[in-house]
């Protein structure tokens, strides 16, 4: 027989079984458990230890991963580079130029015979070079399109290393060879023993072992938002992709990947989606053939009503047994708002929008303007004046004139804009990650940029999280370094070292450090790490405790969550019960009837007694920065009670926790000091300087989380800013029917500096009061940091949410936009940098194009009306194009943000995207450019004694007189781009110019191309080589920019009209439809700008969707993402 390891290959239990088992809940699930002989033996047969997990040797895991499957869901295959390069190649106004070059290029062969004699039939050696433009416009739009898909290509592969890199970091506690290890959520296996606890994302199927206390959130399986109860003994099912609301707890794995549940609808999900996708592009030609024939309205409706039915009912038919796999319908269709993506767009992606669609409509005008005068012209010259028959070779022409009209449009409209913004922020994402920042949504790292309020958690943000015990209050003495154990009367000595050691989670523990001279290392819930520590200061050993007291046999645990502020466990004793309770001071002492006094003898707890205590130890302790945590117990027995004991006949209700945990014998009260981080005050510092406020929110004491606000510098002393408590912040903010009221909120929030003891409750109303306030004028864009379970709400709600890497569970992870990695303030203040440098990135490339944009479309049409032709030729304005969408959106998008970012007030989101200091740089360029061309069209050819090359006959050799516009035009432009990179009036355009390699290495590259292409682009660019004198006078003009530019910048700003801004005001979300699958065609025709305005903006919204959505795999399993579609048909 095959052995594994010295164990039978073969497992007692199938797959199938397995599968099987875990689509069952409740008593149905339990039979069939104990069908399988129970879960003891159900380990029996996978050859795994309740207490001592897998061996973790290679081949048995490697045996496990071959008969039960790995736990990875396969991703969506990455669209290959060909795929890219065929939808770069769907750009309408690329399309229009392909079939005009084609058309040039087989005119140019073309050679009618009937009308020899005809001048304009051209002679060999001219008809010899016809063919060369239509070839280079080919190879022009080739060249455009491989770099968009190349960039496109990196693009997509950076965020899936992103993806990898966040799945990567996702580790669980498994029990191997009978310790507990983190192990990556891809090397579970089938017969693990997980440990669970509050706040994790399983991230497989299993079977309870042992429960605390047990309570999941199944809603991303099953729709309904309940917390679901879980225990051995009537739910043990446990289900990928769920979330732990409450307790802890320890499984056997019994599927994981694409057999969990949530793998089975992930998978039933992938070809839900194929399938609708094909049915989509189905209807979509369905009516446009409806359309086509002449009953667009009529039929389109009807097809409507009698396709989406359909479509919807083969959606649910391959969901398949929606009763097997627990996801009701009503979690399919939700509205598309919910649809997994992160609220309305954000503000620059929605002002780019708004400004590309008008330049897109210009543009389109000026070029068709272009092509109807140039026509025009052409018919009235040759047919008019004179008086020419037609013929067959006045196509190309007309064509060439064509291709001028589309050329100009390419270099309207600024198709570099959204892969501006991409390259923008997806190299601001892989630097932000040397911050510590991982983005998970690619908006929020711009949006951060605007913020003007950070509400930030106080543990381990502002502070160390390395927490110590440095006060005690022990039998009325009062230490402030640690007691010696002995001088503790020895009765409450051992009662609190236990109480310590049972009652915290069995995964906190201090490990010796790996560093021999550092500090022992804190593993776990870092508050139970001080008590812990605490215990082995005292000399102690928790181990041997917990040793005597195994998880298993506590009867009840009350684990620790926002509302209770403590844990309590209740373990066998002498043959009752006693129960420990640990937590925030003054809530433990309330429920205190006795308290161990001088020389450890019993006393009554009076009222006078806590307020004294309160007095004299609490609050000088809290006014320390210290959090103070009170430890007592109680005791159930059978026999005789003593004073502070409950006799009990029969085993107590312990549901009732509110009798339970009262008139409770007070053991001690410690002092945990938590430093604050030594970063923290300095980045808060920059943080004001910057405009940006910054709250506290934490659920500590007022008086700690007062003195830790001073420390941090959140406020002064002498500052009249509101500190409040949960209580009374509810208490302003509610009416007398307990509802939030948003105008007693904006009494309170424009003061508020520090919110105390405060629930994830009053942090959400907060942050949304904080949002939806008219009180200013403009609206607050907040930043949230949180690390619990329950600040989910919160961190969703606010513009971008930070979840602590180290101490933050996955439900924060997955609620948030940014997972700081070393849970640092300091590291906020580095996104704050980073955003404000995208927005100016952005801003610097808009300047730069929207210059040249001017120039070459008023060129193109100025020449076309005054000379018939246009000075710059179609394959020049394509290399012009090149130039300034593609190699300009890389140089200015990768400049590396500056201190000086922070120095400035947050500019808002009603702010212009184009300022009036913009404005006056990209007109006053414009004017000395257009003088400099216009100067060198008309006169150039008498100053520079050269050749005219006006009026010249189609097809003639090119002229150097042409050859130097385009050349001082593309000189212009490279220096200009120099100019552009600073968008403030700052005088000193080099300052950190060689501190971007990117920059300064495309700007030489395209300056050297550019020698290449005058000196031997020959027919193909229409130049003509230039001479030194020739190419002096071109780098003069350039250079010429510069100097102009510091000129422009000595006009003061204030004289430049406001109106001269442009994307002023509040962003409309409307302008167009989110989603990569939206088609103007359903509803109306759309133009040829609005049409490459979607595709350029799709390429920006998909990059937070499902696509590459930068999400954890398990979440994707989750019908989230499933509405959009149908909603979008």
């Amino acid at each position: 027989m095959a052995t594994v390891e010295g164990r039978p290959a073969q497992y007692g239990v199938s797959l199938r079984q397995l599968r099987e088992l875990m689509e069952s809940r409740g008593a149905e699930g339990l039979a069939k458990i104990n069908a399988l002989g129970g879960p003891q033996e159900l380990c029996k047969k996978l050859y795994t230890s309740p207490t001592d997990g897998l061996s973790g040797s290679k081949a048995d895991l490697q045996h496990r991963r071959e008969v039960f499957g790995s736990n990875l869901i396969p991703p969506k295959p990455p669209k290959t580079f060909l795929t890219l390069v065929w939808e770069a190649l769907q750009d309408v106004t690329l399309i229009i130029l392909e079939v005009a070059a084609v058309v040039s290029l087989g005119l140019s062969f073309y050679k009618p015979s009937d009308d020899a004699s005809d001048p304009a039939h051209l002679d060999e050696e001219e008809g010899h070079y016809q063919w060369i433009e239509g070839l280079a416009i080919l190879i022009s739009v080739i060249v455009v399109v491989i770099v968009t898909a190349f960039n496109d290509y990196t693009k997509e592969r950076q965020f899936r290393g992103l993806q990898s890199r966040i799945e990567g970091e996702h580790k669980f506690a498994v029990i191997r060879g009978s310790e507990v290890k983190q192990v990556a959520i891809s090397d579970i296996v089938v017969g693990d023993i997980c440990q669970i606890k509050y706040g994790d994302l399983l991230p497989a199927d299993g079977l309870l072992l042992q429960s605390n206390d047990l309570k999941i959130d199944e809603s991303s399986l099953t729709g309904e938002s309940d917390h679901v109860k879980k225990g051995e003994s009537f739910d043990p099912m446990v289900l990928s992709g769920t979330h732990v609301m409450e307790g802890s707890g320890k499984m056997l794995v019994t599927a994981v990947g694409v057999n969990s549940q949530a793998g089975i609808i992930f998978t039933l999900l992938g070809a839900a989606v194929d399938k609708q996708e094909k049915e989509i592009k189905q209807m979509k030609k369905e009516a446009k053939k409806q359309q086509r024939k002449g009953t667009q309205r009529k039929s389109l409706s009807g097809d409507e009503d009698a396709t989406l039915p359909a479509s919807g009912n083969s959606h649910g038919a391959n969901h398949a047994r929606p009763d097997d796999n627990h996801v009701p319908a009503p979690a399919v269709d939700k509205p598309a708002a919910e649809a997994g993506h992160k609220k309305e767009k954000s503000v620059l992606q929605a002002k780019l929008t708004k400004l590309a669609i008008q330049i897109g409509y210009a543009g389109s005008t000026i070029a068709v303007l272009t092509v109807i005068i140039l026509v025009i012209q052409f018919c009235v010259y040759t047919f008019v004046q004179q008086q020419k028959k037609w013929s067959a070779v006045y196509v190309n022409n007309l064509v060439k004139h064509l291709i001028i009209g589309v050329t100009v449009l390419v270099v309207a409209v600024p198709e570099g804009l959204p892969l501006a913004v991409t390259l923008s922020l997806a190299y601001s994402v892989k630097k932000m990650m040397k911050d510590n920042n991982l983005v998970r949504h690619l908006d929020a790292c711009e949006t951060m940029g605007n913020a003007t309020a950070i509400c930030s958690d106080k543990t381990g943000t502002l502070t160390t999280n390395r927490m110590t015990v440095v006060q005690s209050y022990i039998c009325e003495k009062l230490c402030k370094v640690i007691p010696n154990f002995r001088d503790i009367p020895s009765e409450v000595g051992e009662t609190l070292v236990e109480g310590i050691s049972v009652n915290s989670a069995f995964t906190s523990r201090i490990m010796p450090s790996q560093d021999p001279t550092g500090p022992p290392m804190q593993v776990g819930n870092k508050t139970e790490c001080a008590l812990l520590g605490f215990v082995v200061a005292l000399g102690q050993s928790y181990d041997a405790v917990r040793e005597r007291h195994p998880e298993e046999s506590f009867t009840r645990v009350y684990t620790f969550n926002s509302v209770r502020k403590s844990m309590s466990t209740v373990i066998p004793y002498k043959g009752g019960y006693r129960l420990y309770t640990k937590g925030a001071s003054e809530i433990v002492l309330k429920k205190c009837a006795f308290i161990y006094g001088h020389e450890g003898r019993l006393e009554k707890f009076t009222r006078d007694m806590q307020e004294r205590l309160v007095r004299q130890v609490i609050e000088p302790m809290a006014c320390d920065g210290l959090r103070t945590i009170s430890v007592a117990f109680r005791d159930f027995v059978p026999g005789k009670a003593e004073i502070n004991q409950v006799h009990i006949d029969q085993e107590p209700n312990w549901d009732d926790e509110d009798n339970i945990v009262n008139n409770l014998t007070c053991l001690c009260v410690v002092g945990i000091e938590d430093p604050v981080r030594p970063e923290v005050p300095e980045a808060i510092r920059k943080c004001q300087k910057a405009g940006i406020t910054v709250r506290m929110v934490t659920g500590d004491n007022v008086n700690t989380a007062r003195s830790i606000a001073i420390k941090c510098g959140i406020l002064k002393p002498s500052d009249d800013f509101l500190i409040l408590e949960g209580k009374e912040f509810n208490r302003r903010i509610r009416d007398s029917n307990g509802e939030v009221q948003q105008h007693l909120i904006d009494k309170v929030w424009p003061k508020l500096r520090v919110l105390a003891r405060s629930s994830p409750t009053d942090k959400y109303t907060l942050v949304k009061g904080m949002i939806e306030s008219k009180a200013f004028d403009t609206r607050e864009v907040v930043a949230v940091t949180g690390d619990g379970t329950n600040d989910g709400p919160a961190l969703k709600k606010a513009d971008v949410g930070f979840a602590m890497g180290i101490a933050g569970t996955d439900v924060a992870k997955e609620a948030s936009d940014i997972i700081l990695t070393d849970d640092n303030f300091s590291s906020i203040v580095k996104a704050v940098m980073w955003g404000r440098n995208v927005y100016d990135s952005i801003a610097k490339f808009l300047q730069f194009q929207l210059t040249v944009n001017v120039v070459a479309v008023i060129v193109a049409f100025i020449g076309a009306c005054a000379i018939q032709d246009s000075p710059l030729k179609a394959v020049q304005m394509l290399w012009v194009n090149l130039i300034m969408d593609t190699l300009a959106s890389l140089a200015l998008a990768t400049e590396m943000p500056t201190p000086d970012l922070l120095q400035r007030k947050p500019y808002g989101r009603t702010k212009a995207l184009i300022s009036r200091t913009m404005m006056k740089n990209i007109l006053g360029q414009a004017i000395y450019q257009l003088f400099i061309i216009f100067a060198l069209l008309f006169v150039g050819d008498i100053l520079l004694n050269i050749p005219s090359g006006r009026g010249q006959p189609l097809g003639t050799e090119p002229t150097q007189h042409f050859t130097i516009i385009f050349n001082t035009f593309v000189m212009m432009t490279l220096f200009n781009e120099i100019n552009a990179r600073k968008i403030h009036g700052q005088r000193n355009v080099f300052q950190g110019l060689f501190t971007n390699p990117i920059f300064y290495s495309i700007w030489i590259g395209t300056a050297l191309s550019q020698v290449i292409i005058i000196q031997f682009g020959g027919m193909a660019f229409s130049t003509a080589g230039l001479s030194i004198d020739q190419w002096l006078w071109c780098l003069f003009f350039g250079a010429g920019t510069l100097v102009w530019g510091q000129l422009v910048t000595t006009v003061p700003t204030r004289k430049i009209p406001k109106t001269l801004t442009w994307g002023r005001g509040q962003p409309d979300p409307e302008t167009i439809q989110p989603g990569p699958d939206y088609d103007a065609d359903l509803d109306k025709k759309p133009r040829a700008g609005q049409i490459l305005w979607i595709r350029g903006l799709t390429r920006l919204q998909t990059q937070d969707g499902v696509e590459w959505g930068v999400e954890p795999r398990v979440e994707r399993c989750c019908w989230q993402q499933r509405p959009v579609l149908e909603t979008e048909v």
